[in-house]
């Protein structure tokens, strides 16, 4: 009886391993396993050996099944991971020879939509757009802006330093004073600067990152009507023709500091005329 256990055990791994479908494994399983199948005719035919042996076989007939019946899942699972292969392969397959898809546009970040139509009515107005590095040197961010160090000023900008002399700039004042030391010929200046600027901010309800517009003309007879009807023509190209627009008078002491440097540089600029 163990040999022919054996026996069915090893032939039924044989077969096992040569099955190439789901229709021959069911009928293996069926033929070994099955209520006719050659384990149930053993367990069948065992009231015909004696009593002694009985646990001995049935014990060896349990191991034999229980093995048959994992080598036939495991197979079961092969078939089953290679149909589903087949069919994903068979649906996900590409035509290579369709058109390709279309790929949408993105479109135009809002703040860059912005600060081109800023440039665009500044350039009609005659203004030239100059730009400069953010990362700056404390002289061309301060120094030249009449902000020497220790100034009260400077509080207000609490920045981002990258050694002891270079840092991100806290203003695009730094273009304007760049656009003045460069102009050597000593022609009108009318230019609008516009630019990335970076300061440390406590505040959650400010970014450390900003974008900045300032704009110098320096010219005989500008006043500040001058001014403000540029800030006018420019409110109401960005807010409206109808917007309602009132001015005030505002102390700061930053941009004091800065007026006083610019006067300076007027000054000294009218003396070697």
């Amino acid at each position: 009886m163990k040999e022919k256990l054996e026996e069915i055990r090893l032939k039924s791994k044989e077969k096992i391993e040569q099955i190439k479908n789901s229709q021959e494994l069911n009928d293996l399983k069926v033929s070994v396993l099955g209520k006719k199948g050659e384990l149930t005719e053993i367990l069948r035919g065992m009231k015909d050996i004696a009593a002694e042996e009985r646990p001995v076989v049935g014990s060896l007939v349990n191991k034999v099944r229980d093995e048959i019946e994992t080598l036939i899942s495991e197979k079961e699972q092969e078939f089953k991971e290679k149909k589903e292969l087949e069919k994903m392969l068979e649906t996900e397959k590409i035509d290579v020879t369709l058109p390709a898809t279309k790929v949408k546009r993105g479109s135009e970040h809002p703040l860059n939509r912005i600060i081109e139509e800023v440039e665009d009515l500044f350039v009609s107005m005659g203004y030239d757009v100059v730009t400069g590095p953010e990362l700056e040197t404390d002289e061309y961010c301060f120094e030249r802006l009449n902000l020497p160090k220790g100034h009260p000023a400077r509080d207000m900008q609490d920045s981002f330093y990258i050694t002891p002399e270079y840092l991100l700039r806290t203003q695009t004042s730094a273009v304007q004073a760049r656009t003045m030391m460069a102009n050597t010929e000593k022609t009108p200046i009318r230019v609008i600067c516009p630019g990335k600027t970076y300061r440390k901010e406590d505040d959650a309800t400010h970014s450390h990152q900003f974008n900045q517009v300032e704009g110098l003309v320096v010219d005989k007879n500008i006043s500040f009507a001058d001014l403000k009807g540029t800030l006018e023509i420019f409110m109401r190209k960005m807010l409206g023709e109808n917007t309602q627009l009132r001015f005030r008078p505002s102390y700061f002491p930053f941009y004091r500091a800065i007026l006083r440097s610019w006067c300076k540089l007027l000054q000294m600029r009218r003396k070697r005329l």
